[in-house]
């Protein structure tokens, strides 16, 4: 290799390691064998995710201006000249303001109608998505016009929105609002980090139109670990690596809003004015950056979604899985250790050194070597698989034919029916072996002329050949219901039979309460008598 060469390949190495902490995920280098690559756990860069989000607020109709309303402000409560109205354009206020870049001297918000249903609470959910995992990296600020909230919730979903979990609770009185005490980051210790509070921090009315700003605290979480002006990073990713739940705290696919009373200008409720209640909200801010699994230094916008330009031989949205034809071993997240490169955990390619020339397709993390055979075979196959290379399903599972091979979910349970089943085993197609009478996939159904009671049992009566006779009845094929002077399987037989006279009515029986009651008498007067 020239001089000039290995001196560029040199200085190449020396930018990577200057641009930032897992900004790069290889750097090419020099070696006696030529030039190869150096691979490192990656992240993309902070980005200020506001640019991308989706808003959705509810419930429909919340936004002013549909029909016009007027409102005022708490700095001026009865001069309620100005007006909102969804069809001019100079006095609308949807919410597409919440995210807009402010133009010079000009202030643009969304905002609700009044609180002019009272006593109903005045209730908004402010909803925002990206249709990706995310991390936070930075504070989130939302800049509320004409009061900050007395009470609100920022939620997270890490499931799309299916489901949600708080982040923080903000109230003027937290223990009245959410039966909480009032906390603040800085109460907190490296123990118990990751603990939802309740602030009063941001509720409490000021009365200044400087104090706008409702915060959920990041970078003070940082700081417990990597000093007040985050110089010490590599103490907060090594507790990212070894906390659990840490690095989970902060990743989001969605955040929420609940708003659940405004301000209220530090008195009660006055009802005789409801136009100067509102919500308004000028900005949210959400510093965050790609949830790529240290697999990726670059995040793009394509097709209108976020996506991790993935490296390590991995793919998917968030580098969640390794590409086609390179799972030698188990998919693997990069780690921030051992520090300052981490591991890049890259995806191996079948038969590759790293692989241990074995292909498990990703259902296991390790081979072993049968000497007596001469062959290398996959050890603790996964995911309910089996074989040399884990390439079958275990007994009492079936292929999913729609599945590839290294698919996490290829092999499927039978779910045979065990009182219908000969066994829990199924065919190539998920059927299971049924019983004499059983039908259906799982055995769980009977053939014509079976009943299902704890399995399946041929049909007693039915209406086509076992039919009951002398005016009985067939039920659900399990017996004959006769009429009251025929018995039998089928009703087929007389009850006078053998020379029993029918025609003479049956002797009345004493009922039992009335015999047990003359009994009690006998013996209460044998018990007084002389």
């Amino acid at each position: 290799m020239p001089p000039w060469t290995r001196v560029a390949l040199l200085l190449l190495h020396c930018v990577a390691l200057a641009l930032g902490q897992y900004e790069l995920c290889k750097s090419l280098l020099s070696t006696d064998d030529g030039s190869v690559w150096e691979h490192y756990a990656c992240q993309p860069k902070t980005a200020s995710m506001k640019d991308h989000m989706r808003i959705k607020v509810d419930p429909p109709g919340i936004t002013c201006g549909n029909p016009p309303e007027r409102f005022c402000t708490l700095e001026n409560p009865y001069m309620c000249s100005d007006e909102c109205d969804a069809s001019n354009p100079d006095l609308a206020h949807p919410p597409q303001l919440m995210q807009d870049q402010q133009r010079t001297g000009l202030l643009t918000y969304w905002q609700t109608v009044t609180w002019s249903r009272y006593p109903e609470p005045l209730l908004a959910n402010i909803s925002l998505s990206w249709n990706k995992s995310l991390e936070l990296s930075g504070d989130i600020q939302i800049t509320f016009e004409y009061g900050r909230p007395t009470i609100m919730v920022l939620e997270k979903s890490t499931d799309y929105g299916r489901s949600w979990h708080p982040f923080q609770y903000y109230a003027d009185d937290c223990l009245d609002a959410f039966s909480l005490p009032a906390k603040q980051v800085r109460d907190l210790s490296a123990a118990n980090i990751t603990r939802v509070l309740c602030t009063e921090q941001y509720s409490r009315w000021v009365g200044s139109k400087s104090e706008k700003n409702v915060t959920f605290e990041v970078r003070s979480r940082f700081a417990v670990f990597a000093g007040v002006r985050l110089q010490n990073m590599d103490n907060l990713y090594t507790r990212m690596e070894s906390m659990k739940g840490l690095r989970d705290f902060f990743t989001f696919t969605n955040l929420r809003l609940r708003l659940l009373r405004p301000a209220l200008g530090g008195t009660y409720v006055q009802r005789e004015n409801l136009l100067k209640y509102f919500y308004a909200i000028s900005n949210i801010e959400v510093p965050a950056r790609c949830k790529c699994n240290l697999h990726a230094s670059q995040c793009l916008l394509q097709d209108g979604n976020l996506q991790c330009m993935c490296e390590h031989n991995t793919t998917g949205p968030d580098c969640q899985r390794c590409k086609k034809g390179f799972k030698a071993k188990s998919w693997k997240a990069g780690s921030y250790l051992p520090a300052p490169n981490g591991s890049p955990n890259t995806c191996a390619i079948a038969g590759s050194p790293s692989g241990s020339n074995c292909e498990c397709y990703g259902h296991s993390n390790r081979c072993s070597y049968i000497e007596y055979l001469n062959i290398v075979t996959c050890v603790s196959c996964k995911h309910n698989t089996r074989g040399q290379n884990c390439q079958y399903c275990r007994l009492g599972y079936f292929r999913n034919s729609s599945a590839e091979l290294d698919d996490e979910g290829v092999c499927v349970e039978c779910n045979c029916n065990q009182l219908g089943s000969v066994h829990d085993r199924c065919n190539a197609t998920g059927y299971c072996q049924c019983r004499e009478g059983a039908a259906g996939p799982k055995c769980d159904d009977c053939n014509p002329g079976y009943y299902w009671k704890q399995g399946c049992y041929p049909d007693m009566c039915d209406e086509e050949l076992l039919l009951c006779q002398n005016g009985g009845s067939c039920y659900e094929g399990q017996r004959c219901v006769c009429p009251p002077e025929f018995k039998g399987v089928l009703c087929q037989q007389s009850r006078c039979e053998g020379g029993q006279d029918c025609s003479a009515a049956p002797p009345a029986r004493t009922p039992a309460p009335l015999l047990l009651s003359g009994l009690l008498l006998l013996l209460l007067a044998s018990s007084t008598s002389p």
